[in-house]
């Protein structure tokens, strides 16, 4: 009878420590989550200044071209040309 009762000790003391592994991997886990998701938004906070950065560039690049010599008109006219290109490609995507 000892014995048995050692065994069921033995048992109960292991399943409290399995329990308490659990709860602290699920702490650990909704930490974990948590993190990812303020990770996440840091991410896409970064991802809508890197269009806005790369926009204003787009807009600084073409003020410079303008304020170029007559010699740099063709470079002008193909960037012009190149952005009504992209904004067709743009209006024919929303038109889909």
């Amino acid at each position: 009878m000892a014995i048995r009762d050692e065994v069921v000790f033995l048992l109960e003391e292991n399943i409290k420590r399995l329990l308490s592994v659990a709860n602290d991997l699920k702490d650990s886990n909704l930490q974990l989550e948590q993190q990812v998701e303020e990770l996440s938004e840091t991410i896409r906070i970064k991802d809508l200044e890197i269009e806005e950065l790369a926009s204003r560039y787009q807009n600084l690049m073409l003020a410079k071209t303008i304020t170029l010599t007559a010699e740099d008109v063709k470079k002008v006219k193909l960037r012009i040309n190149e952005m009504v290109r992209d904004i067709d490609k743009c209006i024919a995507l929303m038109n889909k």
